[in-house]
């Protein structure tokens, strides 16, 4: 009976690391019934100008974007919170809307009255695979203002005691 309980408990465990980001998912086959029941409900879904839909699942240092056609089939899915992604941000040109489209919703958002603008702070790997966080900022408009990369101090402070 115990062994049953560590078999069902064990393929839990490996169903739910298999949904992490979206593994299993056949683009042009999967649909948005298949996407809810792998990877579960999304955290929120945007529609685009073209018809499209894009449903965002934050992972901790992943936000995995998947993209529905109008009629709901997958056209596939991608990790968006990427360096590359990072630097088509573009101050003084792009949109909330086109960060919001891009990397989903923030991990958290706050406000700088000082300046008057409202940050948007996602947590992803850089280039080389180390934990930043990334704070996006935005002026009144809705314009992107300065975009700031800053490592996450917990790596340092563990790398100072060995």
């Amino acid at each position: 009976m115990t062994k049953r309980w560590i078999g069902l408990a064990a393929a839990a465990l490996l169903a739910g690391c298999a949904s992490y980001g979206g593994r299993g998912l056949v683009a042009g086959k999967s649909v948005g019934a298949d996407v809810q029941t792998l990877m579960g409900t999304p955290a929120e879904q945007l529609k685009l100008a073209d018809g499209d839909a894009v449903w965002f699942y934050p992972r901790y240092l992943h936000t995995y974007a998947v993209r529905l056609s109008p009629e709901g089939v997958v056209r596939g899915v991608e990790q968006r919170l990427t360096v590359d992604n990072m630097n088509r941000i573009v101050a003084g040109a792009t949109s909330a809307k086109q960060v919001r489209e891009l990397f989903g919703p923030p991990r958290s958002v706050s406000r700088l009255e000082r300046q008057q603008r409202d940050v948007w702070e996602y947590y992803m790997y850089n280039a080389v695979q180390v934990e930043h966080f990334l704070y996006v900022q935005f002026s009144g408009d809705g314009v992107v203002r300065e975009v700031l990369l800053l490592r996450d101090l917990k790596n340092d402070i563990g790398e100072a005691r060995e």
